[in-house]
C-alpha cells in the first residue's frame, strides 16, 4: 500500500510504502526511494533481496525499532519493513547542464550540503527557480529528499527547476570541474562577495543549516563568499543565504 504519511496533528512530510513485496516491487519499478526502514536484526529472504536492491540504488538503510516503525506505519502491517519515497522524481546531473546549453547560459546551478529541513530545501527550490539556476544538487545521505513539505514549500518551482541527487557531492564537484564549472561556498571567514567575480559557469554550495559547508567540500570549492552582515548574530537561515547570493550571481550576469 501507498499513501500520504499522516501523524496526528500534523500534515504528512513523506510518502510510505509499507511491507515487503511493496517495497521491492517499487524498487523494481523504479521508484525513487529516498530511505528504507528496516526492523533491526530481521535477516530472513525477503528483507535481504530489499537490502541488495538498496544497495544497488545507493539507498540509504536505517535499522530501527518495532515501537519506530509502528509509529511510522499508516496500515498497521509493515512486515518490518518501511521505505521513504520522494514525492517528486529525481533527475540526471547531465540533464541540468543540458538544460543550460539549450538556454544557451552559461549552467548555475545550486549545491547543498545536508540541508536537513524541507521548509529549507522548499524556499531553495523556489529561490533557485527565481534567481535562473538551471538545477539544484543535494546529497542522498544526511539531507532530506523530495517530500510532499518540500514541494510544497517550493510553491510549485518543484515542477520546473530539476532536483539532482548524488551519492558524493566532493565527487560531484570534481566532474563539474571538468566540464568546466567553477565554484564558491557561503562561509563568514570568506571574502566579501561583492569583491568576487562570480560570473560565467557556477556552482553555488550552500552549507547545513548548523554546521555549514562541511570541509571536504569547501576544500573542493575555488572562492569562499563572505554575505555582508551588520546585526549582532553572525549566521543566516540556509534558505536566506543561499537566496542572497543566488541574485548576487544574478546581477553580476545580468550587468
Amino acid at each position: 500500500m501507498e499513501d500520504k504519511k499522516q501523524e496526528t496533528g500534523r500534515v504528512a512530510e513523506e510518502f510510505t510504502i509499507e511491507g515487503r513485496n511493496a517495497v521491492t516491487e517499487a524498487f523494481r519499478a523504479g521508484r525513487s526511494i529516498d530511505r528504507v526502514y528496516i526492523l533491526d536484526g530481521c535477516q530472513d529472504g525477503p528483507v535481504m533481496t530489499i537490502k541488495r536492491e538498496a544497495r544497488k540504488q545507493d539507498v540509504p538503510i536505517k535499522y530501527v525499532t518495532k515501537e519506530r516503525l509502528d509509529q511510522m506505519s499508516e496500515t498497521g502491517k509493515h512486515q518490518g519493513v518501511i521505505a521513504s519515497a520522494a514525492a517528486y522524481g529525481y533527475t540526471e546531473l547531465e540533464d541540468i547542464l543540458r538544460r543550460a546549453k539549450e538556454k544557451d547560459e552559461p549552467p548555475f546551478l545550486i549545491l547543498l550540503d545536508s540541508i536537513a529541513d524541507p521548509h529549507n530545501l522548499g524556499a531553495i527550490i523556489r529561490t533557485a527557480n527565481l534567481a535562473g539556476a538551471h538545477g539544484v544538487v543535494i546529497p542522498k545521505n544526511r539531507a532530506v529528499g523530495l517530500t510532499a513539505v518540500v514541494a510544497r514549500t517550493s510553491a510549485g518551482a518543484l515542477n520546473y527547476t530539476p532536483v539532482a541527487r548524488v551519492t558524493n557531492l566532493a565527487k560531484t564537484i570534481d566532474e563539474l570541474k571538468e566540464k568546466g564549472l567553477w565554484f564558491v561556498c557561503a562561509d563568514m571567514d570568506g571574502t566579501r562577495m561583492y569583491d568576487l567575480n562570480l560570473k560565467g559557469p557556477i556552482g553555488l554550495v550552500i552549507g547545513s543549516e548548523g554546521e555549514g559547508v562541511g570541509r571536504l567540500v569547501k576544500e573542493k570549492c575555488d572562492m569562499v563568499a563572505a554575505i555582508p552582515m551588520k546585526g549582532d548574530i553572525d549566521s543566516l537561515n540556509a534558505s536566506v543565504a543561499a537566496g542572497v547570493m543566488a541574485y548576487e550571481i544574478l546581477r553580476q550576469r545580468l550587468g
